[in-house]
């Protein structure tokens, strides 16, 4: 993954961990965010930034540059100079959705390959095979 400022011609290679597309209403909730992390304990930093990556699927190391602080003043930069875009609110609604639907997906793609492999068991027929042997043992 590349991971700071880079010349635009080659901003099309960036590889985001997180998303780059937000609303006006999480915009203003993760610059609120920024300013609380930058008066915070280191504790309170971190908790910032985990709400961050988790609420809003916003990673810091996605905009800034190595070893340098990211507040409210990169993220204004950010959005000035078109890194950060804002979308309307369903449309950001709709991106989360197939995100979500995405992620299933490939969720269950990979549990289909490991039960495949033998790497991993398929617990939802051991939960029937379970239960199909409890019902047996009550009847008796």
């Amino acid at each position: 993954m590349i991971t700071g400022v880079l010349p635009r011609k080659y901003s099309r290679f960036i590889n985001y961990m997180g998303r780059n597309k937000f609303s006006q209403s999480e915009i203003e909730k993760i610059g609120k965010l920024l300013k609380r992390k930058a008066s915070g304990t280191r504790f309170q930093q971190k908790l910032v930034r985990h709400d961050l990556r988790v609420n809003f699927e916003f990673n810091i190391s996605d905009f800034n540059e190595p070893g340098k602080a990211f507040g409210y003043e990169e993220l204004q930069q950010c959005l000035e100079r078109g890194r950060i875009q804002i979308l309307d609110d369903a449309t950001i609604e709709a991106m989360k959705a197939k995100r979500a639907r995405d992620k299933e997906r490939d969720a269950a793609t990979a549990e289909a390959e490991a039960i495949a492999s033998g790497e991993a068991t398929d617990w939802k027929k051991a939960q029937e095979e379970w239960e199909a042997w409890e019902k047996e043992q009550a009847q008796k």
